[in-house]
């Protein structure tokens, strides 16, 4: 019961950093419903779709209203990922538990390593340039910055190509993981499709949305949630991503990022020892 209260209690945490960073929050959910709430890994990655699908639906209601979200663009790379989401589910379902969490293990070193390293690496979006909070390069997080105000679309062959490849991987990760893939979306938005940083993580939640809903609608045969769990966490997580969303413009997200990913890393440590030495 105590580690139930403690899981509800931490999706604040993943809910204010899907709200405020457009991505990493979600690769708590799973540790966090598995070793806390002590969910089997595949109905914790089940669970976790729901949980993200939901809040980030809220979060684009939220991005909306700020003007920062391109349905179109998102509604696109969501689709896109429909074929990779299949393959993740192939993949989870062959996988054993340990197996899974071991995998998982080495994608939160991959996101921690990202969103560390990407703080003292960013760039202007494009030419015309206004100080806001952005995205810096590759990594689907924001620090201080000067940005567009409106994207610039690069629908050139190549770019359509790598978006697309982007978008099947982050839907192989969905389905795989059950996480949101806002932490590869946002990069691709930005670099890929010039958004700046707020409108990138505002269509980034619209991705996360469709994603979350395709693997659950592929997994419509396996889903039998503990709602004495998953209601609460469910609650929680969405009010983090709504007010997250509503600090996005006052915090100093270099030193979030920063703090995030060094927690992540922990976690990342913590989810594979505990699966090694089980």
């Amino acid at each position: 019961m105590i580690g139930e209260i403690i899981a509800v209690a931490l999706g604040l945490l993943v809910g204010l950093s899907l709200g405020a960073l457009g991505g990493g929050g979600s690769t708590l959910a799973v540790p966090i419903l598995v070793f806390v709430a002590g969910l089997q890994a595949q109905d914790a990655t089940t669970a976790s779709l729901l949980v993200v699908g939901v809040a980030s639906a809220f979060g684009v209601v939220s991005h909306f209203g700020n003007g920062n979200v391109h349905f179109g663009a998102g509604i696109a790379f969501g689709t896109a990922g429909i074929f990779g989401s299949r393959i993740g589910l192939l993949v989870n379902r062959s996988l054993d538990e340990n197996a899974l969490l071991l995998a998982f293990s080495a994608l939160i070193v991959f996101v921690a390593v990202r969103m560390y390293r990407s703080i003292d690496n960013s760039e202007p979006a494009n030419e015309q340039l206004v100080d806001d909070l952005q995205l810096v390069n590759g990594t689907g997080v924001a620090t201080k910055q000067r940005s567009s105000t409106a994207p610039h679309l690069d629908l050139s062959g190549p770019a359509l190509a790598q978006l697309a490849g982007a978008a099947t991987a982050v839907g192989l990760l969905t389905g795989l993981f059950g996480v949101g893939g806002g932490f590869a979306v946002v990069p691709a938005l930005a670099l890929l499709l010039k958004f700046p940083a707020k409108q990138a993580i505002g269509t980034s939640l619209v991705v996360i949305v469709i994603n979350a809903a395709t693997a659950l609608a592929m997994r419509s045969g396996d889903l039998g949630f503990d709602w004495t769990v998953i209601g609460p966490f469910l609650v929680t997580v969405t009010v983090g991503v709504v007010v997250g969303t509503s600090i996005s413009k006052g915090i100093d997200a270099a030193r979030l990022t920063r703090a995030f990913a060094i927690m992540l890393g922990i976690v990342a440590v913590y989810t594979a020892a505990s699966t090694i030495f089980a």
